[in-house]
């Protein structure tokens, strides 16, 4: 008898968007704006909800926005 396997369950999902430019913030905060993967203002992205990304975006939460 061959066991088939479960598909894992699917992990939350956390939309951001980028809210405030970041040109005259530090260049660690804007390199964490671009290791989320803004490219543009006032953009909608979709990541994990995962602790790594609560991190990054709690680093930046003047510049970037959580959705529900």
């Amino acid at each position: 008898m061959m066991t088939t396997k479960k598909p894992k369950a699917v992990a939350g999902k956390i939309h951001l968007k980028w809210v405030v430019s970041a040109i005259c913030a530090p260049v660690k905060q804007k390199l964490v704006v671009k290791g989320l993967g803004f490219t543009r203002l006032n953009q909608v992205i979709e990541r994990p909800d995962n602790p790594a990304i609560r991190g990054m975006v709690a680093k930046v939460p003047h510049l970037v926005e959580i959705l529900k």
